[in-house]
C-alpha cells in the first residue's frame, strides 16, 4: 500500500513538472495563437458556421434574442422535451421556451437551421451602474455555409416579423385616454391606459355585409401594405370617417376594427388639449399599430364648415395664420390647421401603421378640409338598421338563423324595416328585453317597427303639408306684391293724365 502511494506521488510530480515545463516553453501568447490557428483550420474544413445570439449585448438587451425565444416557442411546444414556461406582462397566454443546452431544428425555405440554447454562469462582477444577471443566456445558430446569405438576409427578418405577430396576438390590447390638462402619470406619459376587453367583432357588427366586407378588405390591405407605402413615399397611415345618426354602431365599429387588426386604441379627448404643441406631444407618445379616435368631433371643438360661418370667426388674421382659438369656450387654442397637421402633416408621420378614426352625427357641420382624401380616406355611413343587419341581430341576441323564422314573418320584417328607420341600438333593446322568449321578441319587434313606420309616415305627411302650405303662402305673397305694384302703376298713370289735362 505504501508503495502504491509512493508511485502515485511520483506520477503527480512528473505531471506537475511537465505542466510547468509546457507553461515555461510555451508562453500564453503562443498557446492562444495555437488555439486560434487550430480553430481557423477547423472552420476552414468545416461545412458549418455558427452564430451566437446573447441575451445582453454589452449593457443593452438584445431584441433579436427575445425574438428568437418567442419564435421558437411555437415549435418548441411540439418538439421540445424539456421546456420553460413564461408569461409576459399584459399577456393572455403562456410562452414555451427551450431549457439549457436543449436543441431544436427549424426549416426555412428548404434550409435547415439548428438552434441550441445555452446558459452559463457569469464571472464575478466588479462595481457597475447596471449589474448584469448572474447567468449568461443565449442561442447558438448552426447553419451550412452555403446558406449563410439566405439566413442573414431573410431568415432573421422573418423571425423578427413572426415574433412581433406572436407578441401582438398574445398581448392584451389597451385603451388609452389623454390625461386631463396634459398632466403626466407616474412614468412620465401623457396617456392613461386600461385593458381593452370590448367583445365587438365584424361577425357581431349589425351592418350591411357588402359594406362590411369592403371595410375589412381595406383594413387588411392597409395592415399588409408596408412595402406599398414605402414605395409610394406615403406615411403608413389611413383615415376613416364614421358618420350617421346616434345609435348606429360607430363605437362598435371602432372596437371591431381594433379586434380585427389587434391594435391598441387611443381615445383622444380634444377638450382636454390646450394647444397645438400639446397635441403634437400626444401624437409623438402614441405607438405603432394603433387606432387614434376622436369621437363626436363636431361636438368637441368648433370645427364647423367655414363657408357657413361668419367672417369674424374664421376670416380674422389670427385664424388665417393658424394662431387663433377655435374652442367654443375659449379655453383652448387648438386651431384647425393644428388638427390638420395632426392627421396629414409632417407630424402625422412620426409613427407608422396608425389609423385615424373620426366620428360625427352631422357630417355637414365639418369643414371640407377635414373630409378630403389623405385625411379621411374612407367615409363610412352608419345607417339605420337594414334587413341583412336585422338578421345579424337575431343571431346575436336570440340565436335565431334565417331558416328558424317563418317566410311570412320575414317578408313582413323586410317590407317594414326600411320604412321604420330604427337604429340597431333601438332594435337591440327590444330583443334584449325579451331574449328569454324568442318568438315574443320577434313579434314585439315587428309591432315596434310598424308603429315607427306609421309614425314616420305621419311626420312625413305633416312636413310635406307644411312645405305645400309654405309654398302657397309664398305664391300668395308674390301675387299680392304683384297686385300692389300694378295698382301703384295705374295710380301713377292716372295722376299723370290729370296733370296733362290741367296743363
Amino acid at each position: 500500500m505504501k508503495e502504491l502511494w509512493t508511485s502515485m506521488a511520483s506520477l503527480m510530480g512528473v505531471f506537475a513538472f511537465c505542466q510547468t515545463l509546457l507553461h515555461t516553453v510555451f508562453p500564453p501568447e503562443l498557446r492562444f495563437a495555437s488555439i486560434k490557428l487550430f480553430n481557423k483550420i477547423f472552420n476552414w474544413f468545416s461545412s458549418y458556421c455558427y452564430f451566437d445570439i446573447t441575451e445582453i449585448d454589452g449593457v443593452n438587451t438584445n431584441e433579436l434574442y427575445n425574438a428568437v425565444q418567442l419564435y421558437l416557442s411555437s415549435s418548441a411546444r411540439i418538439t421540445g422535451t424539456r421546456l420553460s414556461l413564461t408569461r409576459a406582462l399584459n399577456s393572455s397566454s403562456f410562452t414555451f421556451g427551450l431549457s439549457n443546452n436543449d436543441c431544436i431544428i427549424d426549416n426555412f425555405n428548404g434550409v435547415t437551421a439548428w438552434w441550441e440554447h445555452f446558459v452559463t454562469q457569469r464571472q464575478s462582477q466588479t462595481f457597475s451602474w447596471r449589474p448584469l444577471p448572474d447567468e449568461k443566456r443565449g442561442f447558438t445558430l448552426k447553419i451550412e455555409k452555403k446558406n449563410k446569405t439566405l439566413i442573414l438576409t431573410s431568415y432573421l427578418d422573418y423571425i423578427m416579423d413572426k415574433a412581433n405577430e406572436i407578441r401582438r396576438r398574445n398581448q392584451d390590447r389597451l385603451l388609452y385616454t389623454n390625461s386631463r390638462g396634459g398632466s403626466l402619470d407616474s412614468r412620465g406619459h401623457p396617456w392613461e391606459s386600461v385593458p381593452f376587453k370590448h367583445p365587438s367583432t365584424f361577425d357581431t357588427l349589425a351592418m350591411d355585409p357588402v359594406k362590411k366586407s369592403e371595410v375589412m378588405a381595406d383594413l387588411k390591405d392597409f395592415a399588409d401594405g408596408k412595402m406599398f407605402y414605402q414605395k409610394t413615399g406615403r406615411a403608413w397611415k389611413r383615415g376613416y370617417l364614421l358618420y350617421g345618426p346616434p345609435g348606429t354602431g360607430k363605437s362598435s365599429m371602432i372596437a371591431a376594427m381594433a379586434n380585427y387588426l389587434g391594435y391598441d386604441i387611443y381615445d383622444l379627448e380634444l377638450t382636454e388639449v390646450n394647444t397645438n404643441s400639446e397635441l403634437r406631444k400626444l401624437l409623438m407618445k402614441t405607438t405603432s399599430k394603433s387606432i387614434i379616435v376622436i369621437e363626436d368631433i363636431d361636438c368637441s371643438i368648433n370645427l364647423t364648415n367655414r363657408k357657413k360661418s361668419t367672417r369674424t370667426h374664421y376670416d380674422s388674421p389670427e385664424m388665417r395664420n393658424g394662431s387663433g382659438s377655435i374652442g367654443e369656450d375659449g379655453g383652448n387654442s387648438i386651431t384647425l390647421s393644428g388638427l390638420l397637421n395632426f392627421t396629414d402633416g409632417l407630424w402625422s408621420c412620426c409613427g407608422s401603421e396608425r389609423i385615424f378614426v373620426f366620428t360625427t352625427n352631422h357630417i355637414e357641420k365639418l369643414d371640407p378640409a377635414l373630409l378630403r382624401c389623405g385625411r379621411m380616406d374612407m367615409h363610412i355611413f352608419m345607417s339605420y338598421c337594414s334587413y341583412p343587419a336585422l338578421l345579424i341581430l337575431f343571431k346575436n341576441y336570440l340565436g335565431l338563423e334565417k331558416d328558424d323564422l317563418e317566410e311570412g314573418l320575414l317578408k313582413e320584417l323586410e317590407d317594414v324595416i326600411d320604412k321604420a328607420q330604427m337604429t340597431p341600438a333601438d332594435i337591440s333593446e327590444v330583443l334584449i328585453k325579451n331574449r328569454r322568449e324568442k318568438q315574443k321578441a320577434v313579434s314585439e319587434l315587428l309591432v315596434a317597427l310598424k308603429n315607427r313606420a306609421e309614425k314616420n309616415q305621419i311626420v312625413g305627411l305633416r312636413e310635406k303639408n307644411s312645405v305645400n302650405v309654405e309654398e302657397e303662402e309664398q305664391e300668395k305673397r308674390a301675387l299680392e306684391t304683384t297686385t300692389e305694384e300694378g295698382c301703384e302703376l295705374l295710380e301713377k298713370c292716372s295722376n299723370g293724365g290729370d296733370e296733362e289735362k290741367i296743363n
